[in-house]
């Protein structure tokens, strides 16, 4: 996602409906007011859309500096980010998934350090390590999660399935039955592709387990035999039609997107990120949700694989400061980062905190239940679209969907990236 994605990637999404005139406005420069900071988020769904601008008035109040609020859905940010940061120059903070897409931002010189930041101790090491390069600090995370399989309980329990599937011999099973009860299983947006990632990078990792994607960074090489398999495992369940009418040409926030689809009881699950059941109430028609019918369970295994369901996927969400930023950048930063403030964003759902101390705020059983298992994962792997250079992550982003279409092999898959990554 370009974790996925997501937030999420894997992202808390929707269209702010800003013109280009208002994202021009928002954007970095000399001609900036003084006394201001341009704070470049992707918070355009609740509850982010209005913690956000709170936290803003709160810390302005505080410190007498403005914050400039830009909000930009995930994949308009992205675009938005790439033509700004061409001219050298980059907003004084902006949204980061960390990982690959942060190392080329360092490279092109628009990254402040921000190692020395005695603060950066109250945040967990593991949701830290997707923002550092070399020892170094340069982006700091306000949530961490993984994605895992969001279901509706009640038509899980229409279709007969008594337990969520743990295998994916099972699992196929579970669809077959969702089918055969008249049940749309999967919600897919195959338009936006980062969703459709998540499949074939699990599988890779259930199959080949938790050394794969390391080796293949290494090596330069996706065309180990575990990457091909995965292609034929996700092939299993495209073959079963699994998902719903139109899904190829779907968006993951659209009013008939993926969450939307879920979240008015449509379909009975969708693979996603912790900030699923935020998206899904924000995108239905009732602002709702399903509440008490949503549950999750972890990715399953395969059988023979390597992998345990106790590997984890996914990502978290955070900011970078850019390079001309003034100190209050990294000050505000600080002031989101306290204690009570995550504790709002994990009371609201919006997040799992990653500051010692604010996780007894969460407020919904799942997510508690989804914090215990990431703190207790065997492994952690962030999105393949932020792990890698942004040129392979799209690459993975592209084949993925080119699978999902059948207009790609899973061995084509695997070619086509490594291609992209021996450049």
């Amino acid at each position: 996602m370009t974790p996925s994605r997501h937030l999420s990637r894997r992202t808390l999404l929707g269209l702010a409906g800003l013109t280009v005139g208002s994202l021009a406005l928002g954007a970095c420069g000399d001609d900036e007011e003084s006394g201001t900071i341009d704070f470049w988020n992707i918070g355009t769904a609740e509850p982010l859309k209005t913690i956000w601008p709170q936290m803003a008035k709160d810390f302005e109040k505080k410190s007498g500096t403005k914050v400039k609020l830009t909000s930009i859905e995930n994949q308009a940010f992205k675009s938005k980010l790439t033509t700004v940061t061409q001219s050298g120059k980059a907003p004084h903070i902006f949204h980061s998934w960390g990982g690959g897409g942060l190392k080329e931002q360092l490279d092109a010189g628009l990254l402040t350090d921000l190692s020395s930041e005695s603060w950066l101790s109250t945040i967990s090491k593991t949701a830290l390590s997707a923002y550092q390069i070399d020892g170094k600090t340069y982006g700091i995370p306000f949530d961490l999660g993984m994605v895992t399989f969001w279901y509706n309980k009640d038509l899980f329990a229409k279709a007969g399935i008594t337990a969520p599937p743990a295998t994916w011999t099972d699992f196929l099973g579970a669809v077959d039955k969702l089918k055969t009860a008249g049940i749309t299983p999967i919600a897919l947006a195959g338009q936006d592709k980062w969703p459709v990632h998540y499949y074939w990078a699990y599988l890779a990792m259930r199959v080949g387990g938790p050394d794969l994607f390391p080796a293949a960074v290494t090596s330069k090489s996706f065309e180990a035999p575990e990457f091909a398999q995965a292609g034929v495992l996700f092939k299993q369940l495209i073959d079963l039609e699994p998902f719903q009418k139109g899904f190829l040409a779907a968006k993951y926030d659209s009013p008939d997107g993926q969450a939307a689809t879920v979240g008015n009881g449509k379909a009975a699950m969708e693979l996603m990120g912790q900030w699923a059941p935020s998206v899904e109430a924000s995108s239905a028609a009732d602002k709702k949700g399903l509440g008490e019918k949503l549950d999750f369970f972890p990715f399953p295994t395969v059988d023979g694989g390597k992998g345990a369901i106790t590997d984890a996927f996914g990502g978290g969400n955070g900011y970078a400061v850019g390079k001309d930023a003034p100190r209050e950048a990294i000050d505000f930063l600080k002031f989101i980062s306290e204690v009570d403030n995550q504790r709002i964003l994990a009371k609201a759902n919006a997040v799992l905190p990653v500051v010692a101390g604010a996780e007894d705020a969460i407020q919904d059983a799942a997510q508690k239940r989804l914090a215990a298992s990431l703190a207790s994962a065997t492994s952690f792997q962030l999105y393949l679209d932020q792990a890698f250079s942004s040129s392979v992550g799209t690459q993975v982003n592209d084949s993925c969907a080119e699978l999902l279409a059948g207009k790609a092999s899973p061995e084509q898959v695997a070619k086509a990236i490594t291609e992209v990554a021996r450049r």
